[in-house]
């Protein structure tokens, strides 16, 4: 492992600035930028290949700092200035350690499997928040994938990987951008499984959720926010549920992230 200085906004740098804000970048190198001591320890702790290391020796480093630079394998390791650090740094409390993660591959063939999965579709997301709050309830209730489809916000925006609070590199998330690709992979399901189910989210009043069996093998379909689920994928789904809301609501509709959890919950409450 080498240690490069950096005292000014050279070329290195300037990558680190690119990783942080622009998508094109981000995957021309195959590498995106993490933040904060959680985030980099489930990175660690779940396999993904670290790159480098960031940090400025003149701030101090504590021991979890210091064990990690000693422990992980990197190529090449940063040492970057106070100012330096300060300013690729998105914390209003400088973060000690910054780590360049390497993406993984978009492989639907890789997702590895329970004998009854439970996988969510997330189709065209637009807002980073909600993504990550989706890959944080596919954690927190044991989901065995996730599946983002058409154009969509970057998954590697580190937005997104922030606000996922670490869950982020514990779910297998996979975009998918080709929908025979997509097709494909769930007939290949459907043999594999032959009890599986493909469900779909509305707000229009259409199934309770709480009248589907979710005890089967379930793909779970969640609709972009402003437009919902596309129609070819509805046509696909076995049923629509709805999450049944108060007659008294003005709303018209729960936030997709809350939506969401909501089902999941369901699927795992019918389960146990």
């Amino acid at each position: 492992m080498r240690i490069q200085k950096i005292y000014s906004k050279n070329a290195a740098y300037q990558k680190f600035e690119v990783l942080k804000t622009n998508r094109n970048k981000r995957y021309k190198y195959n590498e995106f930028f993490v933040e904060g001591v959680r985030n980099i320890n489930e990175a660690i702790r779940n396999g993904w290949t670290i790159q480098s290391f960031l940090y400025c020796p003149e701030m101090g480093l504590s021991n979890w700092a210091k064990d990690i630079l000693r422990t992980v394998k990197t190529e090449v390791n940063y040492e970057l200035t106070e100012a330096l650090m300060k300013e690729i740094s998105s914390k209003e409390d400088t973060s000690e350690l910054l780590a360049v993660v390497k993406m993984r591959d978009d492989r639907l063939e890789d997702l590895v499997l329970s004998d009854n999965p439970v996988i969510a579709l997330f189709d065209r997301p637009s807002n980073k928040g909600n993504l990550g709050t989706i890959i944080r309830s596919c954690d927190s209730f044991g989901l065995d994938g996730l599946l983002i489809t058409g154009h969509a916000v970057d998954l590697y925006e580190p937005d997104v990987v922030s606000s996922s609070m670490g869950s982020f590199f514990n779910v297998h998330t996979v975009r998918v951008e080709d929908n025979a690709y997509l097709d494909r992979y769930l007939d290949g399901l459907k043999r594999r499984y032959p009890g599986l189910q493909i469900v779909g989210t509305t707000a229009h009043r259409e199934t309770r959720i709480d009248q589907v069996d979710f005890t089967r093998p379930t793909v779970i379909m969640i609709g972009n926010e402003t437009m919902g689920l596309n129609k070819a994928f509805k046509e696909k789904c076995d049923v629509l549920a709805t999450i049944p809301m108060s007659e008294k609501s003005s709303a018209s509709s729960f936030n997709v992230g809350c939506a969401a959890t909501v089902c999941f919950y369901e699927i795992v409450r019918q389960r146990l």
